[in-house]
């Protein structure tokens, strides 16, 4: 679909952005039905119980696709990204996207024999690699930094154990 913009050339509409419009509504009504689902547990602490957040929450993404949808057949469109270190003529980088879905794997494959630490030095030091650190020991202590100092945040700040794998009784 096309009608006239400045200058007498056809505008052409983006189609896609009522497909992100119909999924918005669509979060926004599952969010409301699997609320309606919720049982009434009120108590002296929480009066109003857990449905009104998910049914408001519900409520604003179906208005916010019903104005967007608006927006769009007005012919509003975003403004292209201007980054100022991004070449937007370039192509995907899928060496990269490829060492961190590796480093993703191999966090989830080891966490469980090895444990958070191990695993997650190996998350991070994947990360920092992918992502263009060529100073590997250096990626490698930090890594062991971060990964330390999640495991005790998780342990000692929430009360989440995270697995400690084979250094179950050293940490």
């Amino acid at each position: 679909m096309s009608h006239l913009g400045l200058g007498g050339r056809p505008e052409v509409r983006d189609r896609a952005q009522y497909g992100l419009c119909a999924a918005l509504a669509l979060l926004g009504a599952l969010a409301i039905v699997d609320a309606s689902r919720l049982h009434h547990l009120a108590t002296s602490n929480d009066p109003v119980g857990p449905k009104p957040v998910p049914v408001i929450l519900g409520s604003l993404l179906i208005l916010v696709s019903i104005l967007y949808s608006l927006d769009v057949a007005r012919g509003g469109q975003g403004e292209a990204e201007e980054g100022e270190d991004v070449d937007l003529s370039s192509g995907s980088d899928w060496r990269t996207l490829a060492l961190l879905v590796a480093a993703f794997v191999a966090n989830a494959l080891l966490i469980q024999p090895l444990g958070w630490v191990i695993s997650g030095t190996v998350l991070f030091w994947g990360s920092a690699f992918a992502l263009g650190n060529r100073h590997h020991l250096r990626g490698l202590l930090f890594g062991l930094a971060l990964s330390l100092g999640t495991f005790y945040a998780f342990a000692i700040g929430l009360g989440i154990n995270l697995p400690a794998g084979i250094l179950q009784g050293i940490l």
